[in-house]
Formats: C-alpha cells, sequence, structure tokens
C-alpha cells in the first residue's frame, strides 16, 4: 500500500488538531486555504498548502472542484472533511471517492441518510428509537403552515444539512413561520451549501445529551459514552462536558443502545454522533446524526484516553476497531469564541496582539491561532477550545476556572469572562441547567457585564508595559489607553442589535450586508430592524434604537461595512 497523504478540507483549530495527529503517525498533510487564511496557522503547520480561492466560502471551502484540484496537486491519498463545510455533504465524499481519495468518514449513503436531518428521523422511527415529533420531510415556506398545524407551537425550523444549531430558529407562532423558515433555509445555503429544512416541536426545558459512536468496515460499532452539551445560546453549544450529570448508568446503557441502532440501521462507518433531548424523568427522544466528528470531540479523549482523529484515519484504512472503554473521570470543554459577552455576543474579529494558554496537569488547549494572526471575519468565530479533566466533576469544575484564570488573549474580546461565570453559577454546580437556561438567565440579568469588560479590550491597540512600585516590591502592569467597553441596553429582541448615534444608525461590528428592510422616505419607530448583517457566519439584526424618518441609506445588499460605519440616516 502506497503512503498514505491526507489532505484536510477545513480551516483553524480543527485543521490543526487533524495535522497533530496525522504528524504522530508519520503521514504528511496538506491544507488548504482562503486569500483570508493566508497567514493562518494550519497552512503554516501543514507539509504544503494549497490556496484554493477568495475568502468567501462558496468560493473555497465549499468549493469542491478547488479542493479536488489540491488533492490532485499534491497527490494527497485521503480527505478529513474536519466538522462544518463539507463534512456531512454526500456529494462531496462520493466526489472524493469518484477522485480516487480515501474520505475520512462515513460512506456517502450513510452519509445521506444521517446527514440528512429528516432521513435520519425516519431512520430512528423505523429502528423503535422516539423521535420529538415533527415533519420528517424537507419542507420550503408554502408548505410549511399545514405542517405546523399538526406539529404545535413552538417549533424549531432547523437545517436538514448540517449541524452546530447553524440554521435552526424557535417560531412561537404562526406569524413568524414564514420568515423563520425562509432565513433558515438560507443560512442552511450559507453553512452547508443545501437549503433545505424541516420542522419539529420544540422542547423548551431538555438536556442535550449526545452519543459519541465509532463502526470500522468490518461491521464492528462502539459506543464510546456521553456527552452533555446543554449550555447553549441561540442553539450554539458554549460549553461540553462528559459524562453527562444527569445520565446514571442504566440511561447510559439505554441511550448507546439506541444510538448503535440507528448507526447500524443507517449502515453507518467512522465516527458519528447521535444527539438525543433528555428530560428530568429520564425519557429520551431522538434528535439528529451528527455524521462528522463534533467540534466537543476532546472531552470524550479525556476520559476513554483515545484519540478520535487516529481512530477516524484507522478506520479509513481499513483497519479493526473494536472498542468498549471505560469512561474515567470527568472532561470540560470551553468553546473560546472572538465574540463580546459585554455586548450580546457581537462577534469581535480581528488581530491577536497577545496570547498566554494555560498550562498544568490535564489542561489542553486545540488553538487555531497564535499572537499575531488574525482571526477573520468571514467565518466562524470559534478560534480555540479549553479542555479540561479531573477525577471527579468537582475537580474538573475547578481546574477548568483556573486555567481560565490563566489563559490570557489579547486584541479582541472573548468569551472567557461568560465561562468564568457560568462555571460558578450553583445551577452548573447541581447539573441543573438545561439548554434554554443560559438564554434564561441572560434576559434576567443575571450575568454581569462588568465581569465581560474585565477581559482584554476589543480593539487591536497593544497594552502599554509599565513597572511601579508599591511598598519596596516592582510589580509590573499593563495600561491601555482607552476606557474598557460597557454593555448597551439589552435589545428589546433576542436576535436584533440596536446601534444608532447622532441621527444615524451604524454598524456595531465587521460585516456583510444581507437585506436591507427599510427603504427611503419610510417611518420607523425605535427598536425597528433596518437590515440584517451578516458577520462571521452569524446573522444579526440591526435594529434602530431611533424613531424617526429613514432620510438616506447609506449601504445596500452585498456591502461590505465597517464598525462604526453609517447604514442608515434618521431625520
Amino acid at each position: 500500500m502506497s503512503q498514505p497523504k491526507v489532505l484536510i478540507a477545513n480551516r483553524g483549530e480543527i485543521a490543526v488538531r487533524v495535522i497533530r495527529t496525522c504528524r504522530e503517525m508519520d503521514i504528511p498533510t496538506v491544507s488548504v486555504y482562503s486569500d483570508a487564511d493566508r497567514d493562518a496557522l494550519h497552512v503554516e503547520m501543514a507539509d504544503r498548502a494549497e490556496r484554493i480561492g477568495p475568502p468567501s466560502p462558496a468560493e473555497s471551502y465549499l468549493n469542491v472542484e478547488a479542493i479536488l484540484a489540491a488533492a490532485a496537486k499534491t497527490k494527497a491519498t485521503m480527505v478529513h472533511p474536519g466538522y462544518g463545510f463539507l463534512a456531512e455533504n454526500g456529494g462531496f465524499a462520493r466526489a472524493c471517492a469518484e477522485a480516487g481519495l480515501t474520505f475520512i468518514g462515513p460512506p456517502p449513503e450513510a452519509m445521506e441518510k444521517m446527514g440528512d436531518k429528516a432521513a435520519a428521523r425516519r431512520t430512528a422511527e423505523q429502528v423503535g428509537v422516539p423521535v420529538v415529533p415533527g415533519h420528517s420531510e424537507p419542507i420550503d415556506a408554502s408548505e410549511a403552515a399545514a405542517a405546523a398545524k399538526n406539529i404545535g407551537f413552538p417549533l424549531a425550523v432547523k437545517a436538514a444539512h448540517g449541524g452546530g444549531g447553524r440554521g435552526m430558529h424557535v417560531v412561537e407562532s404562526a406569524e413568524e413561520l414564514e420568515e423563520a423558515v425562509t432565513r433558515s433555509a438560507r443560512e442552511a445555503q450559507t453553512y452547508f451549501g443545501r437549503p433545505e429544512v424541516y420542522l419539529e416541536r420544540y422542547i423548551a426545558k431538555a438536556h442535550h445529551v449526545e452519543a459519541q459512536i465509532l463502526a470500522d468496515t468490518r461491521g464492528n460499532f462502539s459506543f464510546l459514552g456521553e456527552r452533555d452539551c446543554s449550555l447553549q445560546r441561540r442553539y450554539q453549544k458554549l460549553v461540553e462536558e462528559s459524562p453527562s450529570p444527569i445520565v446514571d448508568a442504566d440511561l447510559r446503557s439505554r441511550i448507546g443502545e439506541a444510538a448503535l441502532a440507528v448507526s447500524k440501521a443507517a449502515g453507518y462507518v467512522n465516527a458519528g454522533t447521535v444527539e438525543f433531548l433528555v428530560e428530568d424523568d429520564g425519557s429520551f427522544y431522538f434528535l439528529e446524526v451528527n455524521a462528522r466528528l463534533q467540534v466537543e470531540h476532546p472531552v470524550t479523549e479525556m476520559v476513554t484516553g483515545l484519540d478520535l482523529v487516529k481512530l477516524q484515519i484507522e478506520v479509513a484504512l481499513g483497519e479493526k476497531v473494536d472498542l468498549a472503554p471505560d469512561l474515567r473521570g470527568h472532561a470540560i470543554e470551553c468553546r473560546i469564541n472572538a465574540e463580546d459577552p459585554a455586548k450580546g455576543f457581537i462577534p469581535k474579529p480581528g488581530l491577536v496582539t497577545g496570547l498566554s494558554l494555560p498550562g498544568g496537569p490535564f489542561v489542553r488547549v486545540d488553538a487555531g491561532i497564535t499572537a499575531g494572526r488574525e482571526i477573520p471575519r468571514e467565518y466562524d468565530s470559534l478560534f480555540a477550545k479549553l479542555v479540561v479533566w479531573g477525577d471527579d466533576r468537582e475537580a474538573a469544575r475547578r481546574r477548568t476556572l483556573r486555567a481560565l484564570d490563566e489563559l490570557s488573549v489579547e486584541g479582541v474580546a472573548t468569551t472567557i469572562p461568560f465561562h468564568r461565570w457560568v462555571l460558578e453559577e450553583q445551577a452548573f454546580r447541581d447539573g441543573a441547567h438545561h439548554t434554554r437556561w443560559v438564554e434564561q438567565q441572560l434576559e434576567e440579568g443575571r450575568f454581569s457585564p462588568e465581569e465581560a469588560a474585565s477581559s482584554a479590550p476589543a480593539t487591536a491597540a497593544p497594552a502599554v508595559p509599565v513597572v511601579v512600585e508599591v511598598a519596596g516590591r516592582r510589580i509590573e502592569a499593563r495600561v491601555w489607553g482607552e476606557e474598557l467597553p460597557t454593555a448597551p441596553r439589552r435589545p428589546e429582541s433576542s436576535h436584533a442589535v440596536h446601534h444608532g448615534v447622532a441621527g444615524a444608525i451604524t454598524a456595531p461590528m465587521q460585516g456583510t450586508i444581507l437585506r436591507v428592510l427599510v427603504e427611503e422616505g419610510q417611518e420607523i419607530e425605535a427598536g425597528h430592524v433596518v437590515c440584517i448583517l451578516e458577520a462571521m457566519k452569524m446573522e444579526n439584526h440591526i435594529a434602530s434604537t431611533l424613531e424617526g424618518t429613514v432620510a438616506k441609506l447609506e449601504m445596500k445588499a452585498g456591502d461590505v461595512v465597517e464598525a462604526g460605519q453609517a447604514l442608515v440616516t434618521i431625520e
């Protein structure tokens, strides 16, 4: 057999993660990059790197032709898709096979059956696994009203191809339905290259528990324990842990059996995650299958002692992988995003001017950046993950807090202050949190924005080091010339960002205008959404804080705007 060479069809921290395992396996690697990632860490670390297009994901990381051309040029033999982008695209997996490349993931048929969330629901029903009530066929806006009548409200509109909460919206009433379906379809097309969506009942108070499975090409299926991902905001996971604090041995066994039943019915191969909603009484419902490696896979690695990327590659090479690991201790992962929790978690891409990582026993950081590198605005705000292990959950929690205190990022705002706060909350300590808990706490003002203001300033201007003497001791300090940011008034809508000064509505962040929702001469009230701004793959509804008449539109759909740039003039 020829020497394997792995092309990573992804970017950022997951590309770096795959490269590290390949190095340990003595497998050469190829990175691909867009113009926005020319100086990225994953480009530097790979044995070879190939440009695949402009910054837009559609022209680069979703560009199948360009990726396959890079594989042919570099004589790669295998492709690892990472997560997101083309990771759950059956057409891409099939194109890799047709080009003579080994795809490190499930076969196209299983991916299409499981990666299609609606098809996965049907598979679960066929093997007797309970599912959340819903409509198992993809729909469009014209069909949504009829389907919703049979489901009831509230309901969730979800992307049929993809995961990570991207393209998901909760609908409270029939009046909101058409817009939610249209928006979800648009986001699904942007994130995953497929616009299909489906509907299901929204369970407001539940725990998000997912089972990690692994299947080889010889018919062996392994259950590698569960993860709890209940700490979410706007359906985006923030903190994950393994094992789940609400799952006992009996429930773990039942969840594992259900996950394996669904996987076997689909003819699944390689690593995958079967997600469930679990209620307080122990009843659980199948949610979806993520036919790929998950962002939060490191917590499973920490409690099992397994390298999931290595196992993925071994399965793809046809090796036997049959595992029954004992879970040991407890692991917690914090997603470190370039977002400002003091300002409604607005994405804050930019130059990382300083980075100091924590150390000590059982502390791991998976990062896609180093000091002096840019976090591009075109992609997801996640740039690092802090993963910590302890003998038990409390030990892991305390060690995570210690590691967060040591973790310092300068130049961009981050979610570190939020993680410090949430790990200290009694509800988290007791394992009493659920999928809506974070948003409820934020709406009630339980998270202090002053804590967020203590993080590094969201500006690329470096701090000035000074040495002061106090009681005979020389102490090094850092001084910034600008005041730390304070939080604005919370928006009236959880999806709206208000920003305006001196008769103008201005952009709160750099991004691309997707839609303009007002016209010149229109009378508007405070709170009226004037446009939709996309920043780092997240849609932000920009709402006016002013009442009056739209005197002038300063932008149009497709424009790239800078933070502080005028969007609309109000008289």
